[in-house]
């Protein structure tokens, strides 16, 4: 079992994490890294023109247990937690 804060070195080497009190079966978290990306669709389009490349700083989401990927923010729960594991 891992805090949060081990979780999140975890996640930054680029393992999956997941509590172990998560209710929902498979999922976890992952780092998306930061990275750049050329506008040539919506709702990107509808912000800045085509073509324009844009850099995304790397965040966290989550794989859902409906297998949909959303972007997540910890709750406080989930910081205090220490049932944080990797997920192989």
């Amino acid at each position: 079992m891992l805090t949060f804060s081990e979780a999140l070195n975890e996640i930054k080497t680029g393992h999956k994490v997941a509590r172990s009190g998560w209710n929902g079966k498979n999922m976890f978290v992952f780092l998306v890294p930061g990275s750049t990306f050329t506008v040539n669709r919506a709702p990107l389009l509808g912000i800045y023109p085509e073509g324009t490349v844009i850099n995304y700083h790397g965040h966290i989401d989550m794989k859902t247990a409906d297998n949909m990927v959303v972007p997540w923010l910890a709750s406080q729960t989930d910081i205090l937690a220490e049932d944080w594991n990797i997920v192989e």
